[in-house]
């Protein structure tokens, strides 16, 4: 829809100053010739851009970051190097990297976090993707219970921490080799589970193959899978989920 048209139907009454403003930022973008950043994306969905950083040349990667960082004043980056910590880092010293999450952010102070997701693991080996997924929940906003290491070769660990599990909005089951918990998870709480398939395992788990296999065809209710190694989508998923219950917009 054009902008002269947009503007008439406001003024006649047919369309309200809030809907043309999202009209408006729908087709907002800025072309930098290599990228074409999303500028707009906060607007209609509640959460800016984020970047991919695995795979980007330095330049690409530091001329991203400086425009998102002039726009929403933070820039949260997924899969980075410490090589591309040391580049950022030069140019924005405030920048923070995680190398168990590869998880590279330059973030607001005093960010305000609400409601309750708890993310959980089978194993300790699973924690860099149940860090993507926590800190990814985080940065959005989102209060995080870590609960790790509570896999289904000993369930009573995982017992034994139930009552805080039950009380989060959603939960993030994050498992290797047969990839049990999440359906274990499922069957305990009224919540909705993100279950994240990894690759931790033997030849037999197919690079995380059966874990998604596994959690693809649970019997427990509720379940939602996520890509192997996936927890930035588990947590974005999650914060959108959280921010529901907590009757956010």
């Amino acid at each position: 829809m054009e902008i002269e048209s947009i503007l008439k139907q406001v003024k006649e009454g047919a369309v309200s100053v809030e809907e043309a403003a999202q009209l408006l930022n729908m087709g907002n973008y800025e072309d930098i010739g290599y990228a074409k950043l999303d500028t707009s994306r906060k607007e209609r969905t509640g959460f800016a851009e984020v970047v991919f950083c695995s795979g980007k040349a330095d330049s690409h990667l530091m001329s991203i970051y400086e425009r998102l960082y002039e726009k929403e004043g933070e820039v949260f980056g997924t899969r980075a190097s410490k090589e591309q910590y040391e580049l950022i880092g030069n140019r924005f010293p405030q920048a923070v990297y995680d190398p168990v999450s590869r998880i590279l952010k330059i973030e607001k102070e005093g960010k305000k976090r609400t409601g309750s997701v708890a993310v959980c693991t089978a194993g300790t080996a699973d924690i860099p993707v149940a860090e993507e997924a926590a800190q990814t929940a985080e940065f959005f906003g989102t209060r995080v219970e870590r609960i790790f290491d509570v896999g289904v070769s000993g369930i009573h660990r995982l017992l034994s921490r139930v009552d805080v599990i039950r009380k989060a909005n959603c939960v993030v089951a994050v498992a290797g080799m047969e990839g049990a918990l999440a359906s274990v998870i499922g069957g305990l709480v009224s919540r909705p589970v993100i279950a994240v398939p990894t690759s931790v395992g033997y030849g037999a788990n197919l690079h995380g193959l059966s874990a998604l296999l596994t959690m693809i065809n649970s019997c427990a209710n509720g379940i939602a899978v996520v890509n192997i190694d996936n927890g930035y989508g588990a947590g974005y998923l999650a914060a959108q989920m959280n921010r529901l219950a907590e009757g956010e917009r």
